[in-house]
């Protein structure tokens, strides 16, 4: 794929010390710092009022940072003469006419972006609403609506996605296949940056995430890495506190959640099982788990949350 137009190759997007305050006093975004990678997929998480929206809107030039800067491909979205044809964004599901058609919501992008009328049956066609091209917007579902803003959006064949919420409103079928299309743009090469609240989803789409809270970073990485040391391992026996003992003596993290039942950190399940034979004790379950990505989250803003608000943060 070339690059697009106005695009240094690559089209990575650099988040640097960003800031922005409004009313001189609400700080919804805190001196942010972050990268999104080409070939990837990448989700953008916090808690409501975290300043993801005030971010993706400072990354497409809707809202000017206080300080600091955001860059796609190493320009300024602004500075990006044909922004249609380079980045793709959907920030909302409502900005349509609702006496509109489909088709006819995408053929008026079509005609201000300079592109030809058939990308708009060519997008409802990838995003599978090529049998409600004649319908009324006032008649889609929600999911429908997140289809169409999604084909907004890739109509100019970008090599950038932003989108915000893009799964919200689609049944289970429809967000698999959201899924599997953004692995398929990502395998392309393109960048895909995505602000959600479902944790589960972003778990099995995203490559990497990006964490906020208080418009501050939490924590950026590649879920594996943000997880890495977080396994334990659980064990239920009849025997529980002979056990826990045992285990104790061997320098092993014990923790009884009840009386029959074991959670273990900072051992393999090997080690636990050749324990167990060596003092006769009976297991019912020996399970190892790492914590996933809802667990992380929880963990990463909860702590975050306990520290020092300073004056004009948001709440």
């Amino acid at each position: 794929m070339t690059s697009a137009p106005g695009l240094a190759a690559g089209g990575r997007i650099s988040v640097d010390r960003l800031t922005k305050v409004f009313s001189r006093r609400i700080r919804a975004v805190d001196d942010l710092t972050f990268s999104v990678e080409p070939g990837s997929v990448t989700g953008f998480l916090g808690p409501n009022g975290a300043g993801k929206t005030t971010t993706l809107r400072c990354i497409l030039g809707l809202v000017h940072p206080t300080s600091g800067r955001a860059t796609i491909g190493g320009v300024e979205y602004r500075a990006i003469p044909d922004p249609l044809r380079a980045v793709g964004a959907a920030l909302e599901s409502s900005g349509f006419h609702p006496a509109r058609t489909g088709r006819n919501h995408l053929r008026v992008v079509c005609r201000a972006a300079g592109l030809p009328d058939r990308r708009a049956d060519e997008v409802l066609s990838v995003v599978g609403l090529t049998d409600a091209a004649r319908r009324k917007v006032r008649g889609y579902s929600l999911g429908m609506r997140q289809r169409l803003a999604l084909a907004t959006a890739l109509l100019g064949d970008p090599r950038v996605l932003v989108l915000d919420e893009p799964a919200n409103g689609l049944d289970p079928d429809g967000i698999r296949w959201l899924r599997g299309f953004f692995r398929y743009l990502a395998d392309q090469g393109r960048t895909v940056l995505i602000s959600s609240h479902q944790l589960g989803e972003v778990q099995e789409t995203a490559d990497r995430v990006v964490i906020l809270h208080r418009g501050r970073l939490v924590r950026a990485g590649s879920i594996s890495e943000l997880t890495a040391g977080t396994d334990t391992v659980t064990v239920r026996s009849p025997q529980a506190a002979a056990f826990a003992s045992a285990l104790t003596a061997q320098r092993v993290q014990v923790q009884q959640v009840d009386p029959g039942t074991l959670v273990l950190r900072g051992v393999p399940t090997d080690r636990v099982g050749h324990l167990a034979f060596v003092h006769g004790i009976e297991l019912h379950e020996l399970s190892r788990r790492r914590a996933d990505l809802e667990d992380l989250f929880f963990a990463l803003t909860e702590q975050a949350a306990t520290a020092p608000v300073q004056a004009g943060a948001p709440r």
